[in-house]
């Protein structure tokens, strides 16, 4: 009976060791002669759903407030530096110049190529060539800047009460007509550059030759048209950089944010014509769209 109890209870102490030692033994390291394990795969259970950290911030120089206002500001500045009868080429200075070379100038075309980078834009857009928005946005666009331009110039011009070269009215100080051509220039670079850079070299052109022309008809100053160039531009940038939602587009799937909501199918109506005794016929059916 005691030889048995031992015999029993030695079997019980081996099985005990082998079932604690099993699990140690088998994460211990394969022999460098033995086939080398399959590394696992990194757990990444605990990072699933944090935030990755986010990107540094651009200085404030890089910024998009910057780089929209910088080259208006550039303009609008020297139009007020040269302002009657300061600065190193006053705006007196320009006109007794254009007075003396160009005396009888006398034309009207500024009045019609203000609008004429529109047309530019429009006879491309026609042409199937895709713009960077697209018709719905683009108008928005067009409306918001448009009155943000002739509000900043109906107020200033009723703020600076700035006589005109030619003495007709008090309505000089900033020209509202080369504000008009380079905002629209400045719209069809934004929206076409990424075509081609001549569709705004071609458009700046246009709007460029508008500064002149109300220069050459003594319709305004020099400070003026530096000025208004600073508006126009100025007013199509902060337009796109306060656009920031796009009307009738889908919102772009975003990592950790969600799946979209289902889309509802859209349905069509659909024709058919069929073979009849006598005659054909006319089946119609209603579908969705794939």
């Amino acid at each position: 009976m005691v030889i048995r109890s031992f015999t029993g209870l030695r079997t019980a102490l081996l099985a005990s060791t082998w079932l604690l030692a099993g699990p140690a033994l088998a994460q211990q390291p394969a022999r460098p002669d033995s086939v080398a394990a399959v590394p696992a795969a990194p757990d990444t259970t605990r990072h699933k759903y944090q935030t990755p950290p986010a990107a540094p911030r651009p200085p404030w120089y890089r910024g998009k407030l910057v780089r929209a206002t910088v080259v208006p500001a550039a303009l609008i500045g020297y139009g007020l530096s040269v302002y009657d009868d300061r600065g190193f080429y006053s705006s007196q200075q320009a006109r007794a110049d254009i007075q003396r070379h160009f005396p009888n100038f006398s034309n009207h075309l500024d009045d019609y190529l203000q609008y004429a980078p529109y047309l530019e834009l429009g006879a491309v857009l026609a042409f199937g060539v895709e713009g960077r928005n697209d018709r719905l946005n683009l108008a928005l666009i067009l409306v918001k800047s448009e009155l943000l331009m002739a509000g900043a110039v109906e107020i200033t011009k009723r703020a600076t009460h700035q006589l005109r070269p030619d003495g007709s009215d008090y309505r000089s100080f900033p020209s509202g007509h080369t504000a008009q051509a380079f905002l629209a220039a400045s719209i069809v670079h934004t929206e076409l550059r990424h075509k081609s850079q001549w569709y705004g070299v071609g458009a700046y052109t246009l709007a460029t030759t508008v500064g002149a022309f109300r220069m050459l008809n003594n319709k305004h100053w020099e400070a003026d048209v530096f000025a208004g160039a600073g508006y126009g531009i100025l007013a199509a940038h902060l337009a796109y950089l306060s656009h920031r939602h796009r009307w009738g587009r889908r919102p772009p799937q975003r990592p950790g944010v969600g799946q979209q909501p289902p889309r509802p199918p859209q349905w069509q109506l659909r024709w058919a014509p069929v073979p009849l005794p006598g005659g054909l016929g006319l089946q119609l059916s209603w579908h969705p769209t794939p």
